[in-house]
């Protein structure tokens, strides 16, 4: 069974990290900073988490060295991530996933954090949270309460979140293939597990739950990613895919262009529907205002007659 990391109480100290790349503007952290304290905890910046070399939060050890501290400082009891970015892939060989497992605790981040959530599900045993990051998420004046609520229910209590539609406000939900389907929960941003393929961090898909979602990404580079998946014979494996909102995942050239494009609805259908799995869209995940914190590695059921994805278990413990 995979690890449940200890539930985040009131007034533990959160480590934040930088693993992948820096944020436009710094002031950011400390907006940051202060919603966490303004719910009740400690924050505690790891040493290098301001750094910036380039595209990115620092050299390649430096971001693998705090994000190493930030599990082994008994201190800190949940890690969150600046932002996501570049270069996650770049410090995965560099990390201690004994030492990691040794000390399961809450971390969060999604984008390119996904490279680090399948790995330590497959290298750590580690359940972790595909959820807001402090860019995006934490700062004071976009802190929606849609990504507070599901923040507190799934990582503070022990009982089951249940389904992450709760409180989502949204009509974007759609039934692509009805159904329901149970299984462990893997994904996230879907160009990345496309660059963790023929890689050690690779996920397995074998009766899994695929949740995915991009940013910025025209339907015609969905269908090459998801191509990908086909031909290397995964999307065949998996009981169920929940799809997030996809930000910005239009074809700007499309009324340029006089040849017929296809919409992102489109491509869902024509490459995921002969799986015939269960398949729901535009649940609330993704780089939007809407974001659920959702548990990578933990087994939940995709619902297709309610159009949910459900958390049936705690997460945490």
């Amino acid at each position: 069974m995979p690890l449940k990391p200890a539930r985040l109480l009131s007034g533990d100290t959160i480590g934040v990290v930088s693993p992948a790349s820096p944020p436009a503007d710094a002031r950011n952290i400390d907006r940051a900073v202060a919603a966490l304290e303004a719910l009740g905890y400690r924050v505690k910046l790891m040493p290098r988490a301001r750094q910036r070399h380039g595209f990115l939060a620092g050299s390649d050890r430096d971001r693998a060295g705090d994000l190493m501290r930030a599990f082994t400082d008994h201190k800190v009891k949940a890690i969150l991530c600046v932002r996501g970015g570049h270069g996650v892939t770049r410090i995965l060989p560099r990390l201690d996933f004994a030492a990691i497992r040794r000390n399961p605790k809450i971390f969060v981040g999604y984008s390119d954090l996904t490279a680090l959530h399948c790995a330590l599900r497959s290298h750590a045993n580690l359940i972790s949270f595909h959820g807001p990051m402090l860019n995006a998420d934490f700062v004071t004046h976009r802190f929606p309460k849609f990504i507070r609520e599901s923040f507190l229910r799934t990582l503070t209590q022990p009982s089951a979140p249940g389904g992450i539609c709760t409180g989502y406000q949204g009509k974007t939900v759609s039934v692509l293939r009805g159904g329901t389907a149970t299984g462990e929960l893997i994904g996230g941003n879907l160009t990345m597990l496309c660059a963790l393929l023929g890689t050690p961090w690779q996920p397995s898909f074998r009766r899994k739950i695929l949740f995915f979602e991009d940013v910025n990404e025209p339907p015609y580079r969905f269908d090459r990613l998801l191509t990908q998946l086909l031909n290397a014979g995964l999307l065949q494996q998996v009981a169920g895919i929940a799809i997030g909102l996809n930000a910005d995942c239009v074809d700007r050239t499309a009324r340029r262009g006089g040849e017929f494009r296809q919409t992102l609805a489109d491509v869902f259908r024509e490459r995921l529907l002969p799986l015939r799995v269960p398949v729901v869209a535009g649940l609330p995940f993704g780089h939007v205002a809407a974001n659920a914190t959702l548990p990578v590695g933990l087994r939940v059921t995709l619902d297709g007659r309610a159009g949910d994805l459900v958390i049936p278990t705690g997460a945490v413990r």
